[in-house]
């Protein structure tokens, strides 16, 4: 006769823990922002196509994508933001477990001696006790699904960081690599250069030796060549240290890494800029931070649920007798259940203010989000000045290269037959030197600039089309 009672308890239970109240605080809405029409040095057209996938293959160099895929595996900073990931979904997943009912097993064993004033005699005995413990928060207000909806859009942020510090990553590997590139390329540029003081120290030192030049002429040949062995020398240790970077990028120690050798000068890859308005879509950081505050506005509901009672369901049933042999007996068995109530009512304004936190916090949040919008548009307009900016320098370098080339070595033969002194061979050679390392050094400001451009769009990250995690 008891058992029907026991399940028509049990299901006013589920039927109580089902019901659908209303969530407090306002519902996210993503608050729109400022976009410009194009970019400044490019008109955006609506059929150009964003990055895809593996960005740095557009450089055709599988030294650079062998040096991005061992970052990628190996990298501590990428293993870490993986792990953060990881982290913030296990929180949202305990979130989550509040939405189901709690049940929990607590068996005892008690033996007691107890003295009653109205018997004369001593009472002894052992209870034997088999409870599962239930326990049910009705969500009555929307407490704990704001609270899972904040989780969740943390997790995404967290998701969003991760996909942030590979773009980052990528992006130094690359600008690293082609730092490398321009460093050898200089360091070539001027072991010719001593190659070439050396051969004129000689010669002036035989001129000098039958009287066809001045001792300061040797003396200027000389200090020449020991400045450009110092430069040379500065330049092969930042081309060391460069080296070690990469290697730290990559998750290895610096000792004995090995980069294979390559050339600086290579096609510059046109790199798709498309529309301003995409651009929010297509960052991680900006992606990152929007769901941070779709998380804080959450919390705003959170907050305010606070303010409303607060219904548990709890329950016991299972079995307890005095005696082993009857435990398991119906007539045994136990089982209770109601609600419990908490209502708040002083609390020192503890609950105001902690809504005014939540308001005042979604409110940095959502600056800091328009924010990093406004930053995204000038590190791509930054970008595409540097790119278009280059390009010209490096061209007029070209031709100065030229120039400068046929300068110094017309007046080496204008100075061989004495028509020149040896001052006017230093001012040319000198002139060639610094525009042969300019011109390097333009070369890698492209690819450079490139790099940034294609980490000012957001690499190949798409928030739509991102891979979950």
């Amino acid at each position: 006769m008891r058992r029907p009672r026991f399940f028509h308890s049990a299901l006013s239970i589920l039927v109580a823990g089902l019901i659908a109240g209303c969530a407090v605080g306002p519902d996210y809405q993503r608050p729109s922002s400022p976009t410009p029409p194009g970019w400044g040095w490019k008109v955006a057209e609506p059929r150009d196509e964003s990055i895809r996938g593996d960005w740095w293959q557009l450089f055709h160099d599988p030294e650079l994508t062998r040096l991005e895929n061992q970052a990628t595996a190996a990298n501590q900073t990428v293993q870490a933001a993986m792990a953060r990931v990881d982290q913030a979904r296990a929180v949202a997943r305990i979130t989550a477990s509040r939405f189901a009912p709690q049940i929990g097993f607590d068996p005892s064993l008690n033996r007691f001696h107890t003295q009653l004033n109205h018997v004369p005699s001593l009472l002894t005995a052992t209870q034997t006790t088999l409870p599962l413990d239930l326990s049910y928060e009705v969500d009555l207000w929307g407490k704990i699904r704001r609270a899972f909806e904040a989780s969740r859009a943390q997790a995404a942020a967290s998701a969003a960081d991760y996909y942030q510090v590979l773009l980052t990553l990528h992006g130094d590997v690359a600008a690293n690599y082609f730092l490398l590139r321009q460093a050898e390329a200089q360091v070539e540029i001027l072991q010719r250069t001593v190659e070439l003081r050396q051969k004129a120290v000689d010669i002036v030192a035989q001129r000098q030796q039958v009287g066809l030049a001045p001792a300061f002429d040797l003396d200027r040949a000389r200090t020449e060549l020991a400045q450009s062995n110092t430069t040379l020398t500065e330049m092969q240790r930042q081309r060391t240290t460069l080296r070690d970077t990469i290697a730290l990028l990559c998750g290895q120690p610096a000792p004995g890494f090995h980069i294979a050798s390559g050339k600086l000068e290579r096609d510059i890859p046109s790199v798709p800029t498309g529309l301003p308005s995409a651009l929010v879509e297509r960052r991680p950081d900006i992606a990152a931070a929007e769901r941070r505050m779709a998380a804080a506005n959450a919390q705003i509901g959170v907050a305010k649920a606070a303010f409303f009672p607060s219904i548990t369901l709890t329950g016991d049933m299972g079995y307890s007798s005095f005696h082993a042999s009857t435990l398991l007996d119906w007539e045994s068995h136990l089982f209770q259940v109601g609600p419990a109530v908490t209502m708040p009512l002083l609390n020192g304004g503890r609950l105001t203010a902690g809504l005014k936190d939540a308001k005042a916090n979604y409110r940095a949040v959502c600056a800091g989000y328009q924010q990093q919008v406004l930053v995204a548009f000038k590190e791509v307009s930054d970008a595409l000045v540097d790119v278009n900016s280059y390009a010209k320098q490096a061209g007029s370098e070209k031709d100065a290269v030229a120039s400068s080339t046929r300068a110094a070595d017309s007046s080496y033969e204008r100075y061989q037959q004495g028509l020149v002194p040896y001052f006017d061979v230093l001012d040319s050679q000198r002139t060639q030197l610094q525009t042969e390392l300019q011109a390097a050094q333009l070369n890698g400001l492209r690819l450079i600039s490139t790099v940034h451009l294609i980490k000012a769009l957001g690499g190949g990250f798409n928030q739509a089309t991102a891979p979950k995690l």
